[in-house]
């Protein structure tokens, strides 16, 4: 492993990674920011696999993301590739692959918890845990994002892609929020980053 992923772990998770990475037809490469995606695994036609992580991430953060496409990898392997990409094959190779990982030498302690309850049945991002994603953003770079449970109902909002939006009430847990120029309504996660416009 080379030093920039060494970087971007914690120092504690490098000596378990470097386990798991022994693999020689496995590349991993640390890559710009990616609005769409922490990372992603592929099957190279050269019949290698390759692993692309966002530099842009926080230590744990980064992390799970590896972790999550290492266990694409293995479930890949030994399982074949008929199986689905987020399916029972791959939930049960994550969580073996990071209860290495979840405890207080390597993830702060208000994480643990957390950690815990999202791997009893880990979703396809953990984006979608809303608990987790906000508690894992605070050890993010400072920054000017603004999220979207943080803006007034009523607002309008604009997406890194320029769409804009105007936010509606919360439907269960997610925000009702239509589309300015089309009408069109869709649900946003809480801590969808958003660029309010004004309030």
């Amino acid at each position: 492993m080379d030093d920039t992923l060494k970087n971007h772990l914690p120092d504690n998770a490098i000596y378990h990674v470097l386990q798991l990475l022994t693999e020689e037809h496995l590349t991993i490469k640390v890559t710009g920011e990616r609005k769409t995606k922490h990372g992603d695994y592929r099957r190279l036609p050269n019949g290698k696999h390759q692993i692309t992580i966002n530099g842009n991430l926080n230590p744990y953060r980064f992390l799970i993301t590896l972790i999550h496409e290492i266990a694409h990898f293995e479930a890949f392997k030994n399982y074949g590739k008929s199986i689905k990409p987020h399916g029972i094959e791959w939930k049960q190779t994550f969580k073996q692959l990071m209860l290495p990982f979840l405890n207080p030498s390597i993830f702060p302690a208000e994480l643990l918890p957390l950690l815990a309850k999202h791997f009893k049945n880990p979703k396809a991002s953990s984006d979608t845990d809303v608990t987790l994603s906000l508690a894992l953003k605070q050890f993010d770079e400072p920054n000017n994002k603004t999220y979207i449970f943080e803006i007034p109902f009523g607002s309008t909002f604009k997406l890194y892609n320029g769409r804009v939006f105007k936010k509606g009430n919360k439907r269960v847990k997610r925000y009702e929020c239509v589309e300015v120029k089309t009408g069109r309504l869709y649900l946003f996660n809480p801590n969808a980053e958003v660029e309010l416009i004004n309030s």
